[in-house]
């Protein structure tokens, strides 16, 4: 009798480690989230209602929001580091303001590439606004992929500026 339990506790172990063989179907990506509800900048559509005036003044360097990013990039390019630098000593000087950085990419990849993408571009600029004296509970980054675009057209014009990271305030998300 012994010897047949072992034998049958064996195929029950070998049973219970077999895996389903592959139907050879083609399988699809892990789903991801959408994002339809999370609200982009808009050059010139900033309600300054509740906003100091030098965030909204259009002479002010920080009413430009938008870091712009190379091909497949996400280092901060030498010529927005001035426009991190304000908005660091802004919010150093503001300690109650907190923002909303969103990463964004053109069309060019797919969907789960582009977000990855567009959460690193985030991060890139919420880690300089962080080395700069920002609070890390004062800055959030967020990806948007390629799901809200500036601009529309099949062009490198156009795809240059939807590579981006937006910078909101509180009261603009």
């Amino acid at each position: 009798m012994k010897k047949l339990i072992i034998p049958a506790l064996l195929a029950v172990l070998i049973a219970g480690c077999s895996s389903t063989p592959d139907t050879g179907a083609e399988q699809s990506g892990a789903p991801v989230e959408g994002r339809d509800g999370v609200k982009t900048v808009t050059a010139g559509g900033v309600s300054g209602v509740q906003l100091p005036p030098e965030l909204t003044d259009p002479k002010s360097i920080l009413s430009k929001r938008s870091v712009y990013f190379d091909y497949d990039k996400f280092e901060i390019k030498p010529e927005h580091k001035d426009l991190v630098a304000a908005h660091a000593k802004f919010l150093v000087n503001n300690r109650q303001f907190k923002m909303l950085i969103q990463g964004n990419t053109d069309e060019r990849g797919s969907r789960e590439y582009n977000l990855a993408l567009g959460q690193k571009r985030a991060d890139a600029v919420k880690k300089a606004l962080v080395l700069l004296g920002a609070r890390e509970d004062q800055v959030e980054s967020v990806s948007l992929g390629e799901e809200k675009p500036s601009c529309v057209d099949q062009s490198e014009a156009c795809w240059a500026k939807n590579r981006r990271g937006d910078m909101l305030y509180s009261g603009e998300f």
